[in-house]
Formats: structure tokens, sequence, C-alpha cells
């Protein structure tokens, strides 16, 4: 489950994000990557996004030990693990850090990769390429991710496994008739810190998609 990964250091990185949640762990302010609505499908939102800083790391094992061991460093380098020009110390807790310390941003993304999972933090949009951070640890990558085009289900509860591939089958389903077509895999997007009320969580499945082609006409 996603609260475990938060044990040690990712406890005490999204503790201190105390403008991102209240006591029941809603977002309140967080910063997201813009996007256009460009339709519905059968209960699907279409979204355009464009081009997206993101910090990511791929990781072996199970989809949730992945989630786990994947979001420990990528919430190291958001607080203080970077070759910043300058120290920055949090305000709440008051924490003196080495490197800069980079606003928390939702959704944590999570998809399949060769060999793993890629779990992902976009990042906020005032940075570019040369102005952001770059990681110490050498798992850390920073990423263009590119404009896209993206199906999108949401959903509530605890996201484990289970539920997750339930939804994916879901969006899929969606997708089977219409004017867009999935163009990969699906990857799931997780919006909440993990002690927010299952109720009140915002989960998302997301997968690229592209023009459905028309059927060719009879012969």
């Amino acid at each position: 489950m996603l609260a475990r990964a938060l044990n040690g250091l990712a406890l005490a990185a999204a503790a201190a994000v105390s403008s991102a949640c209240t006591v029941v762990g809603v977002r309140d302010g967080t910063e997201e990557p813009a996007y256009t609505v460009v339709g519905l499908v059968n209960g699907a939102e279409v979204r355009r996004y464009g081009p997206r800083l993101a910090a990511e790391v791929t990781v072996a094992g199970d989809e949730t030990s992945a989630r786990n061991a994947g979001f420990r460093p990528l919430a190291a380098y958001i607080f203080g693990a970077n070759e910043g020009r300058s120290k920055v110390a949090m305000t709440i807790p008051v924490v003196q850090a080495r490197g800069e310390r980079i606003a928390m941003t939702a959704p944590v993304a999570q998809e399949r990769a060769e060999g793993g999972w890629t779990i992902r933090f976009f990042m906020p949009a005032e940075y570019t390429e040369e102005t952001l951070p770059k990681p110490t640890d050498p798992r850390v990558r920073i990423v263009q991710v590119p404009s896209e085009t993206v199906a999108v289900l949401r959903f509530r509860g605890a996201p484990g496994p289970e539920a997750v591939r339930a939804q994916k089958r879901r969006l899929l389903a969606a997708l089977a008739t219409g004017p867009w077509a999935p163009a990969g895999e699906a990857e799931a997007w997780f919006y909440d810190p993990p002690w927010t009320i299952p109720a009140l969580r915002r989960n998302e499945v997301v997968v690229r998609v592209t023009p459905r082609e028309p059927a060719p006409p009879p012969a």
C-alpha cells in the first residue's frame, strides 16, 4: 500500500507539504500540469497536455513495492538532494537542506517499464531544463515529457493493485468505440497523500490516445 512508501525520509517530506493538504489529506492548491479537455468518450475525459518536465526513477518489484521504492528518491530530490545554487530552508517544519527545495506537484505517475516500473513526479511549470536543479542521486532522471493526448478515467478509494487494474480495464473498454483509440499501455496517476480518507482520494488511470481512423466504406 502507498502508505508504506512514506516511512523515513518520504514521510518527513510529505508531511512538510503543509500547504498541500488538510488534516484529512485533501489537496489544497497543489500545482498540476496544465491541460485542455478536448472531448469525452463513454465516461472518459480526453485531455491535451503540453510538454512538461518530470523527475523519474525506474525500479523493479511488484506494483506496490515499486511505488514504495520509487517514491523515496524522488521525494528526497525535491526536498534538497539536488545541486541547487542556493540553500533554501523549508518553513514548516524548519529544515536546513543542502540544495534547492522544489515544490510538490500532483499527480505522481506510475507506468510499467522494461524490467520494472517507472515512478514520475512532474516538475513545477516555473522550471526549464536549464533552471531545474540537477539530482545528486544517479537513479533520478530529469526527462522532457512531450505533448500528448490522453484519455483519463477518475476514481476514488485506496489505489491498490486490483483496484487500479479494474479501472484500467474500464478505461480500455470505454475506448473500444468512439473517435479515440489507445496508443500505449495504461498507467496510474495518484493525487493525494496516503493518509487521505479513501472516499476523498483522487486517482486516475490514463492512456495515450490517437484519433481512430474511420472504417473503410463497404466494397
